[in-house]
């Protein structure tokens, strides 16, 4: 973790922050929890990692790479087509961050299968060389330790990573002009600048807070 962590030293990072409004996903959730045929209990975190794919679609420059070693005087950009995205993780190791393969190509059933799948063998200590290589970007889910933001360190060999802090609910005006309860939740991104600027950034975490927080458009984004 060490040299991974020194390696990422040498990145210029920019921080942009963000404040999401789940009511409407977290809806979704208890739903499908509370179906009287076949309940189903997902975390916020695979519709999370689906949003940031689907995002990538719009703005694949979050998915590249700095090439630094093929000349070492002119650092090429590379793209990348398969949404390999990472998920941070506690372990009793230390902090690992193995990735979901072509999540572009999985719904997000399968995407919560294969969280359950790392989580597991994460803990008993046997992540494999193919579980933690080839990551395009990552997401930190901080939240489910503490905290509502993070100033998140971008993974060597990508440009950009999400930190999601804690959700929480909070007194909201809604259309009418009265105080409701909301459900709320802070987005802090990290990213390269020597590839992406603040524009792109800002973009690209709208696309997401979008897709989030009208999850039914997720439905029509999906090919």
């Amino acid at each position: 973790m060490f040299k991974t962590m020194t390696r990422s030293l040498t990145i210029p990072h920019f921080l942009y922050a963000d404040e999401l409004n789940i009511r409407s996903l977290s809806s979704i959730r208890k739903k499908l929890a509370t179906h009287p045929t076949e309940p189903l209990k997902l975390s916020y975190l695979p519709f999370i990692i689906k949003a940031v794919s689907l995002s990538l679609n719009s703005f694949p420059l979050l998915n590249a790479r700095v090439d630094t070693t093929t000349n070492l005087t002119k650092p090429a950009l590379v793209m990348r087509s398969s949404h390999n995205i990472g998920v941070a993780m506690d372990t009793p190791t230390g902090l690992l961050v193995p990735n979901i393969k072509n999540v572009q190509a999985r719904s997000i059933l399968d995407i919560a299968a294969e969280l359950a799948r790392l989580s597991e063998v994460a803990r008993a200590g046997k992540l494999t060389p193919t579980d933690l290589n080839g990551g395009t970007i990552t997401v930190s889910n901080i939240g489910n330790i503490g905290g509502t933001y993070v100033g998140p360190v971008i993974v060597p060999n990508e440009v950009a990573i999400l930190g999601v802090g804690r959700a929480k609910t909070v007194p909201v005006f809604d259309e009418a002009g009265n105080v409701v309860k909301g459900e709320k939740v802070n987005f802090s991104w990290s990213a390269d600048h020597r590839v992406v600027d603040g524009a792109t950034m800002a973009r690209m975490a709208d696309k997401v807070r979008l897709y989030l927080e009208e999850p039914e458009s997720m439905m029509l984004a999906l090919r």
